[in-house]
């Protein structure tokens, strides 16, 4: 080889390599971090008093809270801006807690959707354990109140009766293995929204998201949580009018389509950094 050619050969440069994008990485544990983003929407009708206290369980790695606010007649918006100023606050267009949760989903911007009471009922310390669970291959988790380690503080007999029996209702009309059906404390990857589809108005919003979940061939799984009274205020929950309700849901459910579907839900993000900071 000639001088020449061996000096051009010595400093060619290298050939261009595409660069892999930075994983952006949000530790949860000193011994995880997860990459998908996490939203939470927070539903809420004169719950002023409540929110400092739901605020305060809410973990600081989250990305973002959509606090839905139902035309409230206290200080619930001024609060939760004061509480954490970043908070998204979304007007609900109509009324009840489906069409709330709905015009929150909307809004969210996360990769994970998780929603909470604002009444203080639901501890956000266990959001941990959905995104968990999520993470590391379920695409729907609901929280449940039978699930080893759950309660609650809060079910008379005959709101405790109306959920064992619907539950057990759904299990044998779509082979489901669901312990608390109206349970509304749950998280899911937001690229399920549209087959969840929700399209109703009150509390039965728990109800459909279940069954929707299991007609579409979702991967569901429990976790264990902890129910716990009201802090202030009076609920709007009616056992009876709403376990009518949650009925006719589910047999409105098995008129459209019985049978579950097959899905093959879209590929997820990278999940965890076992060991990242």
């Amino acid at each position: 080889m000639s001088p020449e050619i061996t000096k051009q050969y010595n400093n060619r440069k290298p050939p261009l390599r595409a660069v892999p994008p930075i994983e952006r990485f949000t530790p949860i544990t000193p011994n995880m971090a997860i990459s998908p983003t996490v939203s939470v929407v927070v539903p809420a009708m004169n719950e002023a008093e409540n929110l400092p206290h739901v605020f305060a369980t809410l973990p600081q790695w989250i990305d973002e809270i959509v606090l839905v606010d139902g035309n409230s007649k206290d200080d619930t918006v001024a609060v939760a801006r004061k509480l954490r100023p970043n908070v998204r606050v979304v007007h609900q267009t109509g009324k009840g807690k489906g069409n709330a949760l709905t015009d929150g989903f909307a809004a969210c911007t996360g990769d994970i959707i998780v929603m909470i009471d604002a009444d203080g009922s639901t501890d956000g310390r266990e959001i941990i354990q959905f995104v968990g669970a999520l993470v590391t291959g379920a695409d729907f988790v609901k929280g449940s109140r039978y699930a080893s380690g759950g309660g609650s503080d809060d079910l008379t007999f005959i709101r405790k009766f109306g959920n064992k029996s619907l539950t057990a209702l759904v299990n044998r009309m779509y082979g489901t293995s669901y312990s608390d059906l109206c349970y509304g404390y749950n998280a899911f990857w937001a690229r399920h929204l549209d087959v969840l589809n929700l399209d109703c108005d009150g509390f039965e919003i728990e109800t459909l998201m279940n069954v929707r979940a299991a007609k579409a061939g979702l991967k569901v799984h429990e976790v264990p949580s902890h129910e716990r009274c009201r802090i202030h205020g009076e609920s709007n929950l009616h056992a009876v009018r709403d376990g009518i309700r949650v009925l006719k849901t589910i047999i409105r459910e098995w008129r459209s389509n019985p049978a579950p579907v097959v899905h093959e839900p879209a590929a997820a993000p990278p999940a965890a950094d076992q060991g990242a900071a």
